[in-house]
């Protein structure tokens, strides 16, 4: 059922599959005007778009690269034109760079990674402040930045790499939430644990998720749905009084 109150447009990065599908198809539940955010798979973003649109939501598929501004102002624009003011921001869209120990890993795969996963959300969450703060004439709004378990455990022999641009996005949430706090702006993140997305194959380990389950007190691997419930939340009027904090959803890891 569709949400009778109006929270206006959500930008969602890499929103065309796993976690970013999840949350962009749960937003259009609760009502969001979804901007759907893709750099590759526009056919899967294209998808999450329509299915929003078919039950009774509003959507767009945007594609941007992340790691570039341009890129990213023009997502903002154009999201804003066609499906008014921004209220939300989920910075998704991340990299991980690919399975390496640090000593073989290379410059190119480092920057890489915290081009999009750093630069891109930390220029996302720009574009979104300029819009939503009470400072530049807006009325507030939310971002939540995903971050990841691996900020934690360090992500060793995988991708400690990706695990240190992550420990950077939840500095950056730290910081943020207390600069924007009086202006109508809450920031948050959550920490995903373990999560059954394509992201193990993608990175040339289809049997990861077997591999680590046993060292979840859980024994499972939680589904992107579950993620998408606590974002959603960090994003609704129940966490007025939440910001600057990092939700874990790991299953106890």
């Amino acid at each position: 059922m569709m949400n009778t109150v109006d929270p206006g447009t959500l930008i969602i990065t890499g929103g065309s599959r796993g976690i970013g599908a999840a949350t962009a198809t749960l937003a259009g539940a609760r009502g969001y005007a979804v901007a759907v955010n893709f750099c590759t798979g526009e056919a899967e973003a294209k998808k999450v778009a329509h299915e929003i649109v078919t039950n009774g939501g509003r959507a767009l598929a945007i594609h941007a690269d992340i790691a570039h501004e341009r890129q990213i102002v023009e997502l903002f624009q154009t999201a804003e034109r066609e499906l008014g003011s921004i209220t939300a921001l989920v910075n998704n869209a991340g990299i991980t760079g690919g399975f390496t120990r640090v000593e073989d890993v290379t410059a190119a795969q480092i920057e890489k990674a915290f081009a999009v996963n750093v630069t891109g959300a930390i220029l996302c969450a720009r574009e979104a402040v300029r819009r939503m703060s009470t400072r530049h004439g807006g009325n507030g709004g939310a971002i939540v930045n995903i971050s990841s378990i691996a900020t934690r455990t360090g992500a060793a022999g995988e991708w400690v790499h990706y695990a240190a641009s992550k420990g950077a996005i939840d500095s950056f949430t730290l910081g943020l939430a207390r600069e924007v706090a009086t202006e109508g702006i809450r920031v948050n993140s959550v920490s995903p644990g373990l999560t059954d997305t394509d992201i193990h194959a993608a990175n040339g380990e289809p049997g990861r998720l077997q591999r680590l389950m046993p060292t979840i007190p859980m024994k499972r691997a939680g589904l992107p749905q579950e993620i998408a419930e606590g974002v959603l939340w960090l994003l609704s009027p129940g966490a007025s009084y939440v910001t600057g904090s990092i939700l874990e959803i790991g299953g106890g890891r």
